[in-house]
């Protein structure tokens, strides 16, 4: 399997780019998002690679970090997501927007994503909730909103569960309200109101 390809930036085109090395071209199928943040043609570059091969061609699927491979490969093993599936999905918000919207079972986020429907949006929660964490986006050990548990991912404080539920009741998404909650910090932490306070301060 090819972990990485480093090399000239040569040629980048809508749905992927064109990396020289070795004297050899390699187009690389990418996000769209990651083709805005690429550098200039003639640049060197190095992108995580995933190899996918069919009975009828291979192709390869590139990343800026492989904590961005690692999801990929999450998303592709979602029984009907397909790399074209899980590229217009990484193509649309960022890792971590998606991290936070299986975490916070939000399906109306990811189902915003080109040709991903409700339904399928709901099964990549499913499959991949217990795979995606709390611990893959924030450092427990700082964050005052959540509390390891029993399991691996953490949980909600009980002050912490009550304000994200009331900033659902005020019309945020449960990825909005998960987001802004796990922002506030200690000292804004002490009681309810405060933290609501807190947290609608984080809202974006």
């Amino acid at each position: 399997m090819i972990a990485f390809i480093e090399g000239e930036l040569a040629e980048k085109y809508p749905d992927g780019i064109v990396v020289s090395c070795g004297g050899v071209g390699y187009f690389i199928g990418v996000p769209v998002s990651l083709i805005g943040a690429l550098p200039q043609v003639g640049t060197r570059v190095k992108i995580h690679t995933y190899l996918h091969v069919r009975e009828d061609a291979m192709q390869l699927y590139g990343f800026a970090s492989r904590k961005d491979l690692e999801l990929f490969k999450l998303l592709i093993n979602v029984s009907g997501i397909g790399p074209k599936g899980a590229l217009s999905i990484l193509g649309s918000m960022t890792p971590e927007q998606l991290r936070m919207a299986i975490v916070a079972n939000d399906a109306k986020v990811i189902a915003k994503s080109p040709g991903i429907g409700a339904k399928t949006a709901q099964k990549i929660i499913l499959e991949l909730s217990d795979k995606v964490n709390i611990e893959d986006m924030i450092d427990l050990g700082d964050s005052p909103a959540f509390s390891a548990g029993g399991g691996t991912a953490g949980t909600l404080s009980g002050v912490a569960a009550d304000v994200m539920q009331a900033l659902v009741s005020l019309g945020y998404t449960n990825s909005q309200a998960l987001a802004a909650v796990s922002a506030v910090s200690e000292e804004d932490a002490k009681d309810e109101s405060t933290m609501l306070k807190a947290a609608l301060k984080n809202i974006r």
